[in-house]
């Protein structure tokens, strides 16, 4: 009888090697060091293979940084978000426990863990810091209070708890793509959304920017898209969830109860305060690194199905947020009528027997998945792991297709996987036909690209 493991998070580490000087002080390059029971000693060891191995790496392709290695019981990944900073990842390989001959040995799975999986939930590990803590440098350049001292403390911080969210063994192709789901509305529809949102930032001057989004899918966004990426997955993945699940655990609200504010309107602060009396601290959240980086205060609003996201520059006394909320609730819950005639019309119903697909548009950041139950993922995956984890290679082979191509793969379990490239748009689509040759496949993809991609040109 054998049994078998699951991916495991087993170190996670940032340092700055130009923090020791001088020998005796490479304790001083330690940042963050998780798990933290882990004594200094085998911290400083650790730390120090992987500079031995990004230093070695360097060798062969200068310029080329080490991203990471492969053992027969770890995968480690290396990724520097910054400047002299270094962030790594060490990951346990699963394996099954068998016995031969009354001696019992491991097999490890080194297939079921993915690197470029692996290494985009580090580089989301440094984006979501990033946009509640502000970037290293920053912190380290925070007027009369940056040092390193600060920066040890907020990384522990945030660390200590983030990483206990990790779900390593339900990551997959969406980590790789971090997409967002956008929501297709008529020009009328999607006008009014926008104009509301206009309205929004010229009644409120000290709203700077704004997003709309629909039962979990963007509608509109004010941001940058690498912004809007980083807080629209914390949206989705995090806030949301935690709060509908605070209103379903509170039985004396009901979900669709009307406002602490008013009984006019169903809207919600999910970030703000519970009622006049009860002002919260809002976040912080840093964005616009792409030119010079800001903090602003994210407000966000619920009424039905509807999110509105605020990125304000300053917090407000009561009065303000009696206003917002009369000004948001009352408009949203008319708008929302509109939209939710528009959302049924796009809710196609997909049975067991129809190809799946997954569609990722690189110069937009757009995705749409068939595979996933979801937008969440977590585990709520249509197709075997064998599948993902084969879509997840041929995604790293498109690099080699340049601008456009095509990958066709049969597995033993007469799944058929087929990868297209073209335009920086990427279309995977997955039949399962025990039976069926490669034109027919051919002729389904075909079919598939004109139903569901019809305004997106491919070669």
């Amino acid at each position: 009888m054998s049994s078998k493991s699951e991916i495991t998070l087993e170190h996670f580490y940032i340092f700055n090697n130009t923090y020791a000087k001088k020998e005796g002080e490479e304790k001083n390059k330690i940042l963050y060091y998780y798990p933290a029971k882990v004594d200094i000693d085998n911290q400083i060891k650790n730390i120090g293979l992987s500079e031995a191995i990004i230093k070695f790496t360097e060798s062969f392709n200068p310029g080329q940084s080490c991203d990471y290695c492969h053992t027969q019981k770890t995968r480690q990944i290396y990724f520097q978000p910054e400047i002299h900073f270094w962030m790594v990842m060490i990951v346990g390989v699963p394996f099954i426990t068998k016995e031969n001959d009354g001696t019992t040995y491991m097999e490890y799975l080194n297939d079921e863990v993915s690197s470029t999986v692996c290494q985009a939930i580090l580089k989301q590990a440094y984006t979501i810091f990033r946009l509640f803590m502000g970037s290293f440098d920053n912190i380290l350049n925070e007027p009369d209070c940056g040092s390193v001292i600060l920066l040890r403390y907020k990384l522990d911080h945030f660390y200590s708890r983030y990483l206990l969210s990790l779900k390593l063994n339900n990551s997959d192709i969406l980590d790789i793509f971090h997409g967002l789901v956008f929501l297709p509305l008529d020009k009328i529809t999607f006008l009014r959304v926008q104009c509301f949102m206009n309205l929004i930032e010229a009644t409120f001057p000290q709203v700077k920017y704004t997003a709309f989004l629909y039962n979990n899918q963007l509608v509109w966004s004010g941001l940058e898209p690498e912004d809007m990426q980083v807080v629209y997955n914390y949206l989705i993945n995090t806030l949301l969830p935690a709060h509908l699940e605070k209103e379903l655990d509170d039985s004396s609200i009901s979900r669709n109860s009307s406002s602490p504010f008013t009984t006019s309107h169903y809207g919600k602060f999910v970030t703000g305060p519970s009622s006049i009396n009860d002002v919260k601290k809002l976040p912080k959240v840093f964005i616009n690194y792409s030119t010079k980086p800001i903090s602003l205060y994210l407000i966000v609003y619920r009424a039905l199905n509807a999110t509105v996201c605020l990125f304000v520059d300053s917090t407000n006394s009561p009065m303000f947020y009696t206003t917002l909320d009369s000004f948001l609730g009352v408009q949203l819950t008319s708008l929302v009528n509109s939209i939710s005639e528009q959302y049924s019309k796009h809710t196609s119903v997909t049975t067991e027997s129809s190809p799946r697909y997954l569609y990722f548009n690189k110069l937009n950041l757009a995705y749409k998945s068939t595979i996933h139950n979801d937008h969440k993922r977590f585990s709520n995956v249509i197709v075997t792991s064998e599948v993902l984890r084969i879509i997840t290679d041929i995604n790293s082979d498109t690099s080699r297709l340049k601008e456009t191509g095509e990958i066709v793969i049969k597995t033993m379990s007469d799944y058929w996987i087929v990868g297209k490239l073209s335009n920086l748009r990427e279309f995977f689509v997955i039949i399962q036909q025990k039976n069926a040759s490669i034109i027919e496949i051919d002729d389904e993809v075909n079919r598939l690209c004109d139903q569901q991609l019809k305004s997106i040109f491919f070669h």
